[in-house]
């Protein structure tokens, strides 16, 4: 076994499990199981729904500000696969803390989810960064769109183990499965550290300037140079509003189905499962098109897709349609996510990979700021508004996330536009 990972395809098979562990955190703490569980349990109400978008917001503003600083800092050093591991780690501990939220512990609920999340998405920045290191510039979308793939069957796989605890012990199972991802999470990641070596050198310091400072500096530096890559920077801004989009149905798919449909916990998992492999599915297709006919090409393709997701789910009322309409936007999700690494890859200089995915995040934290943040904000307003208009308070709470979702499709037109003007073959 350690000889296949010191070869090439073992080093990518390393790349590729890390994904498959993490997006156990996906599957679990962000999409199945916690939203829900933090909403209607520990805060109740579409308060519960405002908080959630709050939380989601806050931990990605945080991250907005280290990942630069933290890129810039990854290229100069080299340490690229230590920052991973460290913000694996304190991810990994967060999530099994989620373990002590109960009923009634707004603050601690709220906090620890934070620090699990800063830490999850600070990790993604350095996992993105590897991607140069295990393949060649011509495969960046077939590998990127395999561990897409492979990272959805993890989130599979957590969901299969936790579904029994939860059929059988119900709400109080729910800490438990903290405890289980936060396990499958650093079992995941463990070949990555071992046997995959970061080929980059440490770049010369400037004397007498400490690396933190220099980390700014550097800063400085690649905003200075991001402005000769037109192509880099048009990607950036239209990544902003289609992540926006993505985001927001990653972070309420749970309350949505809960709230409008009625869905319990059970049904939940289910539901994150059919959606799980529908990314799956979407990773492999968008990969291969990707390589095929562009990047540029799959990304409009799956914007369309999400958007025709939107629009039926705003006009459904059946829930049984909620899993075919779920699983299209799985399918199409996939295809932004794994198809937006490959751009960046795609349009940026090799030898500066931490540092130009570290503006890459940067992008999609500020997108993830505010299109959670306004999201949660606006149904919650809404349905206290219909409420005092006389409306039932579940029908004014789902009055108020049907017309939310409209917040959605305006992200994903005015991505689609910018996205029109990129120069995929001239990055």
């Amino acid at each position: 076994m350690t000889a296949f990972f010191k070869t090439q395809r073992g080093k990518r098979f390393a790349w590729y499990l890390y994904d498959f562990g993490n997006s156990a955190y996906a599957a679990v703490v962000i999409l199945a199981i916690y939203p829900t569980f933090f909403k209607n349990a520990v805060v109740g109400g579409p308060e519960g729904t405002r908080l959630w978008g709050l939380a989601n917001a806050l931990a990605m503003l945080v991250v907005t500000v280290i990942s630069p600083m933290l890129g810039a800092i990854a290229d100069q050093l080299a340490i690229k696969k230590r920052l991973l591991a460290a913000f694996t780690a304190l991810s990994c501990v967060a999530t099994a803390m989620l373990y002590f939220v109960g009923k009634g512990d707004i603050f601690a609920g709220f906090a620890i989810f934070v620090v699990a999340e800063i830490a999850y998405r600070t990790a993604q920045i350095f996992y993105n960064a590897m991607l140069p290191e295990i393949a060649e510039r011509a495969n960046y979308g077939r590998i990127s769109g395999h561990g897409w793939a492979i990272g959805s069957i993890g989130g599979i796989l957590c969901l299969a183990l936790v579904l029994p605890m939860v059929v059988v012990l119900g709400q109080a199972a729910v800490p438990w499965t903290m405890v289980v991802t936060a396990v499958f999470f650093a079992l995941g990641s463990l070949p990555l550290f071992w046997f995959v070596t970061e080929r980059a050198l440490p770049k010369p310091g400037i004397a007498g300037v400490s690396v933190w400072k220099s980390g700014f500096m550097q800063i400085a530096a690649t905003l200075r140079k991001a402005r000769s890559f037109r192509d880099y920077i048009l990607f950036l801004i239209a990544f902003i509003f289609l992540n926006d989009a993505v985001m927001i149905a990653l972070n309420f798919a749970a309350i949505i189905g809960s709230v409008l449909y009625g869905f319990g916990q059970q049904q939940l998992i289910i539901l994150i499962v059919m959606v799980q492999a529908a990314n799956v599915v979407g990773s492999w297709v968008f990969g291969f098109w990707t390589d095929g006919a562009g990047g540029k090409s799959a990304l409009f393709w799956s914007g369309i897709l999400l958007a025709a997701s939107v629009v039926w789910m705003i006009a459904n009322h059946d829930p049984v349609m909620f899993y075919p309409i779920s699983c299209l936007a799985g399918f199409a999700i996939a295809g932004q996510q794994s198809v937006s690494r490959t751009m960046v890859a795609k349009l940026t200089p090799a030898a500066q990979s931490a540092e130009f995915f570290g503006l890459f995040s940067v992008a999609g934290r500020t997108s993830s700021v505010i299109g959670p943040a306004l999201f949660g904000w606006v149904a919650a307003d809404l349905a206290v508004a219909n409420v005092a208009a006389g409306m039932e308070p579940l029908a004014a709470e789902q009055a108020g996330l049907r017309a939310a979702l409209f917040i959605i499709l305006a992200f994903l037109a005015a991505g689609s536009v910018i996205l029109h003007f990129v120069r995929e073959d001239d990055g």
